[in-house]
């Protein structure tokens, strides 16, 4: 396909976003030249889409509406849950818990014709990673008029990707790591930073691919091409300086920063194994760390959840070198689908606040609906 040119004149910067991405997931190859108003411009270019790389100028990148006005009540609607082979039943059993309606839905080809046929009120995203996460069901759901849980489109087609979310927030002051995107044959001849230093997929969720390359070369010096790493996985891998210190997360509920946990995993570093497996991470919360540093966190968390435009809830990692004070505090990424299994840390920190579980879903699907409700008005 070639589209010379688009009219946007009458589109949202972020229903231009939309736009693009349906072209996107239809067209095999394309060149796109993007022709808007005078005023669209000046602020983050999005070089990644679906695989293929154009440039999209979004005019409303670094803001935020409170759209939280909940209904009065959710009695009589009827959920529905997305979800991998059954992973999170958690919020399933929550809401029936409370004399909802749900059904449960397993993501494969056939999820929208099932969730056709269920015409919910409303959609639990549970997914996390892609297509769950990285804007391929936003995009899907979106195209069929439902409602839906957590973020949207374009929110999650950024925050999936950490080169394009450090474009969004590094500008507005929050502090990140450098480093840069890497090719991995690249690696089998030379370190792109001086070690030690992480390696992970560029647009991968739930810590999957990171690799920490030490100084004492465990994956070979260079890194051997046999060497088991994320380098046999990936064709592309961001590569940032390695920050010595803990983990600390804090979880944003609708526009509230809840609290700081500290995670200590009982052997390596806070891997996909160290998240999902029962018993190889403590969770200390509230974190034992100085007031200045967890407020430091609370106030990241809460202005990259408004600048990304999260929705919902997120979740926001952090490495801090505890030798620096609040100068060595460094947000790693946020998660615009946090775990809410038993295991996962948004439900821990929302209990410590005083909301139960089913609490935190029913938060959650009201927020969803009032955006929705609000997008249908204007």
């Amino acid at each position: 396909w070639t589209v010379s040119s688009v009219p946007l004149h009458h589109l949202s910067p972020v229903e231009m976003v939309q736009s693009i991405r349906v072209i996107c997931s239809i067209a095999m190859s394309f060149t796109l030249a993007i022709i808007g108003r005078p005023n669209v411009g000046k602020s983050t270019l999005f070089n990644r889409l679906v695989g293929k790389k154009l440039a999209i100028v979004d005019d409303a990148a670094g803001t935020t509406r409170d759209r939280r006005y909940a209904p009065a009540s959710l009695a009589g609607l009827e959920f529905t849950i997305i979800d991998t082979a059954g992973l999170e039943q958690a919020p399933a059993d929550a809401l029936e818990s409370r004399g909802h309606q749900v059904t449960r839905i397993d993501m494969d080809r056939d999820v929208a014709l099932r969730l056709a046929d269920a015409k919910p009120d409303v959609v639990f995203n549970a997914l996390h990673g892609a297509p769950g996460e990285d804007g391929t069901v936003q995009g899907m759901l979106d195209l069929m008029g439902l409602a839906y849980t957590h973020s949207g489109l374009a929110t999650s087609v950024i925050a999936i990707d950490k080169e394009l979310t450090k474009q969004a927030l590094v500008p507005h002051g929050i502090p990140m790591p450098g480093g840069r995107i890497v090719e991995s044959k690249d690696l089998f001849e030379r370190d792109p930073l001086p070690r030690p230093y992480v390696l992970k997929p560029v647009n991968e969720g739930s810590s999957v691919g990171v690799a920490i390359v030490t100084a004492d070369g465990q994956f070979g010096n260079p890194i051997a091409r046999g060497a088991k790493g994320p380098w046999q996985d990936f064709e592309r891998l961001l590569a940032e300086p390695y920050i010595r210190g803990r983990e600390l997360t804090t979880a944003v509920l609708g526009d509230r920063a809840l609290m700081v946990t500290e995670l200590r995993p009982k052997s390596g570093f806070y891997d996909f194994d160290a998240k999902y497996t029962d018993g190889m991470t403590e969770h200390v919360c509230p974190a034992e760390i100085p007031e200045n540093v967890a407020e430091a966190c609370r106030d990241i968390a809460l202005r990259a959840h408004r600048l990304l435009g999260c929705r919902g809830t997120s979740r926001s990692d952090f490495r801090w070198d505890d030798t620096q004070g609040v100068e060595g505090l460094f947000l790693l990424e946020v998660n615009t689908q946090p775990g809410m299994t038993p295991l996962s840390l948004v439900p821990e920190q929302a209990r410590h606040c005083g909301m139960d579980y089913a609490d935190l879903v029913e938060a959650i699907i009201a927020e969803a609906l009032a955006d929705f409700a609000a997008r249908a008005k204007s």
